[in-house]
């Protein structure tokens, strides 16, 4: 039987459940751990769920790429955010998340005994999915300030590369990538004859006046460039399972293939609850994220007690600057486990962060730290937490 296994014995186990389990043991334990956001979805979001139960038909399966409805509304925001027009070259597929677009992504393009390109630190669930459709992850480091290495992703194209994957805002380090390296990128993929995937979960997140930047709205990238968005991040749906992908037209009857098979359509009651999050006011995201236009306010003024506190650990850690998302990525000075670190901070000090193990940094003692989860009170005592542990731990 252990033959019959063999595929999934090669990928490794999620580590948000075991960290999970490890604050279950502990009691009164404050997670620094999952990427999630404190606030809930918009009102306009709920306002909608009359209108899908007022169709009885809403009961049935619908299209696989999305209801109607939505894709338009979801066209007319990647025109106005993203830059990206939905043409004839491109089009749009609603999924059950974008982890779940990714998948679609990576089943659509390859064959098995092919590369993928992720950058490290990289997204742990990308590099699962990867093994899963039996190919293989080619790690290429970033810099020392985690940015992107447009050399030397181009030194590591083989014969059987297939695609580069970039994630901006970036899971787990927070940074954002400039518009020359992503586009230096997305030439170099054109050129090549390979797919950029390209994840922004985190579009909305960035600070200190960054702005984002989509890959697909690069001229000419629509035939090469597959972006990955999320509504579980901005919008508060972790559950609602919603997100979407823009992938070049002539891929579109193999993600069709791939999302019947394993999920026939979105759920469509989330669907409408994404049509209604769309229609919320701009209040919404600037008062819950407060990134841009209110940078005192929302999870950009959480963003900074974090900060504040961690400066406090300059010389016990390396603090890149991170203008993304809701990470920040520490290495510690320390010959210590990653892993064994995680488990001394939650049972001595009761707090929780990810080990950077699972995100391929083998190499030192690295911790990931999620804030977007907590009030600014709680986020205040679980990063005291953090730094009087780390300083406690490390330093003995």
């Amino acid at each position: 039987m252990e033959s019959l296994t063999s595929r999934m014995q090669a990928v490794q186990s999620p580590i948000i459940p075991v960290v999970g389990e490890l604050i279950k043991s502990s009691p009164g334990t404050i997670s620094l751990g999952q990427g999630v956001v404190c606030y809930n979805p918009p009102p306009e979001a709920i306002e909608f769920l009359p209108k899908f139960l007022a169709e009885p038909t809403n009961n049935l399966y619908k299209s696989v790429e999305g209801i109607p409805p939505l894709l338009t509304a979801l066209a007319e925001k990647l025109q106005t955010f993203n830059g990206i027009e939905i043409n004839g070259e491109n089009c749009i597929v609603v999924t059950a998340g974008s982890n779940m677009g990714f998948m679609n992504a990576i089943l659509a393009i390859t064959n098995p005994g092919d590369e993928i390109i992720l950058n490290t630190p990289y997204y742990f669930n990308h590099e699962m999915a990867i093994a899963m459709a039996g190919c293989r992850a080619v790690l290429v480091a970033t810099d020392e300030n985690y940015q992107l290495r447009p050399d030397a992703i181009a030194q590591a194209i083989t014969p059987k590369t297939r695609a580069v994957v970039t994630i901006s805002p970036n899971n787990p380090t927070g940074v954002v990538y400039s518009e020359a390296a992503l586009h230096q990128v997305n030439q170099i993929c054109a050129t090549r004859g390979i797919y950029h995937i390209s994840d922004e979960a985190y579009e909305y997140f960035t600070y200190n006046g960054v702005k984002h930047v989509s890959p697909g709205a690069f001229e000419s990238s629509s035939e090469y460039t597959i972006s990955l968005f999320s509504f579980s991040k901005a919008y508060g749906f972790a559950s609602w399972r919603i997100g979407y992908m823009v992938i070049p037209k002539h891929l579109f009857v193999s993600v069709k293939q791939v999302q019947d098979t394993i999920l026939i359509c979105p759920p469509v009651i989330s669907q409408y609850a994404a049509l209604g999050a769309l229609q919320a006011k701009a209040e919404y995201l600037e008062s819950n994220i407060g990134a841009l236009a209110q940078p005192a306010v929302g999870i950009a003024q959480v963003r900074q007690l974090v900060l504040d506190s961690l400066n406090r650990l300059q010389g016990l850690c390396s603090i890149t600057p991170a203008n993304g998302a809701f990470y920040f990525f520490l290495k510690v000075n320390t010959q210590m486990d990653a892993l064994e670190l995680v488990k001394r901070l939650i049972q001595e000090h009761k707090v929780a962060v990810i080990p950077g193990t699972t995100f391929g940094m083998d190499d030192g003692c690295y911790l990931r730290v999620a804030y977007g989860a907590l009030q600014k009170d709680t986020a205040k005592d679980g990063i005291e937490r953090l730094v009087q542990g780390l300083e406690t731990i490390v330093r003995s």
